[in-house]
């Protein structure tokens, strides 16, 4: 126990302060000794992991539940493994700290030819290519490491995205003097000018208006936009959706919300009350390839209106310096003005009836898991045919999806559920995974069973990379995967295993085996057994869109 206050104590005291209490990561030697300071922390927890990629996937999948987290790594060759999960947070507006343990500063200014470095005794390389995957950075030294540990964590926490701090081993036990006051946040500038004339214009699009719809995505959800957006749909008539990435956001089961807009690819129910409303307003949307089956969504630029995080748009005419938040909330407040006058939007049809018996399907799987969710379930589909199956459920009050269709990485979502699971314990993580993305990360299943998780884990068994054949190659052997005996890896990777597997082939088992899991006694991990070639429709609209992409000379 040291008996110093140091900069480690004070880094970790400051993420506690942010409200992180666990610290995801892979011990290395240099960074062992900060490690200390945290095991020794009383409020922040360490969850060893198995890899860092997976480290780095399940902090984001925790800070997408939790708001922020933190990621522990060892230079160089730790640190570069995080990258890819890193570079998703970023990409996908997830903070999430990167700290990583780094040799003395005397070796590094003496150009020492240490491990882990690249042997030209030059130790600036990685922390250049952390440069465009977070939006602030330093390197701690004695003299600046408590001010720029809440100035990173400061723009971290504002921008909503990736940070990183070097932090070498001797540096990490200086000594420093404990904070005082808790991190704040600046206030948002909000030009009055610009909100203004911001009003005038959407009044002006607004008055004549008998249909309007709202479209909001997952930039609402991350700028903490969730509850204000439910109000405003629950009390005035706006047809709503979300996009893929944002799914959860809205609830699914008021009157006005039509479904998961997908461009083209949507219900038509769903896209004719998006596109044919008199104007929409678009709420954090960003319009990828993937959830647009390959941009055909219709949204004309002269009957929109936009919010993004800095800045909003009517029609063609850009409004800068109006933040989501204020800019959200002043657009609500118009529409409460105006809103007498527009039409009810129709209700949502029925969900389709049910198979309770056959030869599982994509259709059978979908709808026997829909009847399974429960209020409050943390669902985790992964990108493939899990993803997009996802789009069409209707999700129960309070649920949540995780998807990551902007930076589609496959296996993210194995270790962002344990991730998911360690930030809401009292939840149920539901994770729908296909075989192929499953290995590249199910070393982390070994880490929910050493915690005592006991998530449910669907992994769907259509023999290798089904989304990949579906956009190219459907019998070629680079989309062949190894057969694996899935349900005997629970046992594998745990000694002391506490987990139930099963294998089902046949609806029937399927929801019968749903209901045992619903108890969450256990782990539950069920292979479903799919046909090799079967994709969900919105899937099928998209891989097409993709492989046209690919195929055309642009």
């Amino acid at each position: 126990m040291q008996s110093t206050y140091t900069i480690a104590d004070y880094l970790v005291d400051r993420l506690a302060g942010c409200g992180i209490d666990h610290m995801f990561g892979v011990p290395g030697d240099y960074n062992l000794q900060f490690l200390d300071h945290v095991i020794d922390h009383p409020s922040v927890c360490w969850v060893g992991c198995a890899n860092e990629l997976n480290a780095a996937y399940a902090a984001d999948g925790y800070a997408r539940v939790h708001g922020a987290g933190a990621l522990l790594t060892t230079y160089g060759v730790g640190e570069l493994s995080a990258l890819n999960g890193i570079a998703g947070s970023f990409a996908e507006y997830v903070p999430v700290l990167h700290i990583v343990g780094a040799p003395g500063s005397g070796s590094q200014q003496r150009g020492e030819m240490l491990h882990h470095t690249l042997g030209d005794g030059d130790f600036g390389h990685f922390f250049e290519m952390s440069i465009p995957v977070s939006v602030a950075r330093a390197k701690l030294t004695v003299s600046n490491a408590c001010q720029e540990i809440d100035r990173v964590l400061r723009e971290m926490l504002t921008e909503r995205r990736p940070a990183y701090l070097m932090l070498p081993a001797d540096v990490a036990k200086a000594p420093a003097t404990a904070p005082v006051n808790a991190i704040t946040l600046l206030p948002e500038y909000v030009d009055d000018n610009a909100m203004s004339a911001f009003l005038a214009a959407a009044r002006q699009m607004l008055t004549p208006c008998k249909r309007v719809a709202l479209l909001a995505d997952f930039l609402a959800q991350r700028y903490g936009l969730q509850p204000m957006l439910r109000s405003w749909v629950s009390a005035q008539p706006l047809a709503n959706a979300t996009l893929l990435m944002g799914k959860g956001l809205l609830d699914e089961h008021q009157n006005g919300f039509v479904g998961t807009y997908s461009g083209a690819a949507s219900d038509e129910k769903a896209r004719a009350a998006i596109e044919d409303a008199d104007a929409i307003l678009c709420i954090g949307t960003r319009f990828t390839d993937t959830i647009t089956a390959g941009f055909t969504q219709v949204l004309p630029q002269a009957k929109t209106i936009e919010l993004q995080p800095n800045a909003a748009r009517v029609g063609a005419r850009w409004f800068s310096g109006l933040p989501i938040e204020q800019a959200a909330r002043a657009l609500q407040a118009l529409c409460a003005e105006l809103s007498a006058n527009w039409l009810v939007p129709e209700p949502r049809a029925a969900l389709p009836a049910a198979k309770s018996s056959g030869i599982l399907t994509q259709n059978s799987f979908w709808q026997a898991l829909q009847d399974a969710l429960l209020p409050g379930d943390i669902i985790l589909a992964d990108q493939g045919t899990a993803a997009f199956g996802a789009a069409s459920l209707r999700l129960p009050e309070d649920a949540m999806l995780i998807v990551q269709p902007l930076w589609g990485s496959i296996g993210f979502t194995l270790p962002a559920a344990f991730g998911a699971q360690t930030a809401a314990p009292e939840r149920r993580v539901v994770l729908v995974v296909g075989d192929g993305a499953a290995q590249l990360t199910i070393q982390e299943l070994g880490s929910m069973l050493r915690d005592g998780q006991k998530p449910l884990i669907l992994l769907l068994n259509n023999e290798g990379y089904t989304v990949e054949r579906a956009i190219h190659g459907p019998e070629q052997r680079y989309n062949d995967i190894a057969s694996w005996n899935w349900t005997q890896l629970p046992q594998a990777l745990s000694l002391n295993c506490q987990a139930e597997s099963w294998r089902v082939t046949e609806t029937v088992q399927l929801r019968e085996v749903l209901e045992l899991a619903a108890r969450r006694q256990r782990l539950s991990f069920v292979e479903v057994v799919l046909p090799k070639q079967e994709i969900p429709e919105l899937l099928r609209a998209v891989t097409q869109a993709l492989e046209a992409r690919n195929s055309t000379p642009q």
